[in-house]
């Protein structure tokens, strides 16, 4: 029994570091450790038991690590299309 709300509450903090992550992804500091975090937890959440928050975290997390990527990515060509 304490193994499951372990496990949900892994799967609920990975959700939540994902929103975390997503919505703040213009500050790195904050939105790169968080979507890494999220990642982690929700696969341990969901290999524990709590599978759609844990997979909504993990989502959440991949998701937040490709908008910081293509913003730098964009942010680069940018300035190397300027020079």
């Amino acid at each position: 029994m304490d193994d499951k709300k372990e496990s949900k509450g892994l799967s609920i903090a990975a959700m939540v570091l994902g929103i975390i992550s997503v919505v703040l992804f213009c500050y790195p500091y904050i939105s790169i450790p968080c979507a890494i975090l999220a990642i982690i937890f929700g696969v341990i959440g969901m290999k524990k038991g709590g599978r759609g928050m844990g997979i909504a975290g993990l989502v959440l997390g991949i998701v937040a690590l490709a908008l910081y990527g293509l913003t730098v990515i964009g942010l680069l060509s940018f300035v190397s299309a300027l020079s």
